[in-house]
């Protein structure tokens, strides 16, 4: 995996217009830890992706009154239907490839989990700042290591605003992480403990968008879901891209 050393940077969109734009990709995703995809797919898809998704949960658009829990959970396990058409984007692959290097990552055949947000109070307690588990363990489960195996994709289903309980990234904060960090696994609560104070000078930005729109997050990037203020729920999947090797920690940190 590519990691190139540079400024931090909040200027992160990297595909719009129906083009990626190459020569930035590579630099923003070091700079950032993070960049966005605007349109990897067109919106109607995402649209159709939402609607399979509320029948899954039994709930209505059209009916608050049913919204009691401030987060479901629905999944795509099948890549079926509108799910295919966003898991194989192609702007997506370009981004990989890019970022990567081709045969650098592993192809997905679903979207995975998906958390839905209610604008429902008081709100979840499950907001603390964190990196995803990152590594397999031989003997079975997942950990945490300076030399991740994952990158993290975020795909909106639904139109998500400042106040509609967008995931929060501290920005370059990959390069802390990397150097925070051990090499060999740790357990995921020990790793949170280690990065949230060690981050906490980084600046904040949000992955707000349009359905269709897509997030590709360095493995070792710090984010965190935030409170619901808005009025609509909000569908976001969270899908891990296996790497064909780990990444460089060393790399990661700019050394």
């Amino acid at each position: 995996m590519r990691v190139l050393a540079g400024d931090f940077s909040a200027t992160t969109v990297v595909a719009h217009a129906g083009r990626v734009r190459h020569e930035i990709v590579i630099q923003e995703f070091s700079r950032a830890g993070f960049v966005k995809i605007e349109q990897a797919v067109a919106r109607p898809v995402a649209d159709a992706a939402r609607a399979l998704l509320w029948e899954q949960l039994g709930l209505s658009p059209d009916d608050p009154s049913g919204w009691t829990s401030p987060v479901r959970w629905a999944a795509d396990h099948t890549g079926a239907g509108p799910f295919g058409t966003l898991v194989r984007s192609p702007r997506l692959a370009t981004v990989l490839d890019t970022l990567c290097g081709r045969g650098g990552w592993t192809p997905r055949g679903s979207l995975g989990n998906i958390p839905v947000r209610f604008p429902v109070s008081p709100p979840a307690d499950d907001r603390g700042w964190h990196i995803d588990l990152n590594v397999e363990l031989p003997e079975g489960g997942w950990a945490v290591t300076g030399r991740p195996c994952t990158l993290l994709l975020l795909t909106l289903l639904s139109d998500v605003g400042p106040d509609d309980a967008p995931t929060r990234i501290r920005v370059g904060s990959h390069r802390i992480a990397a150097a925070t960090l051990p090499g060999e696994p740790i357990d995921h609560g020990t790793a949170c403990r280690l990065l949230e104070p060690a981050t906490a000078d980084c600046p904040v930005s949000v992955a707000t968008g349009a359905p269709g729109d897509m997030y590709l997050l360095h493995p070792l990037t710090v984010h965190a879901a935030d409170e619901h203020r808005g009025g609509v729920p909000r569908f976001m999947a969270q899908t891990p891209i296996m790497l064909a090797e780990p990444v460089d920690a060393r790399l990661s940190a700019g050394r």
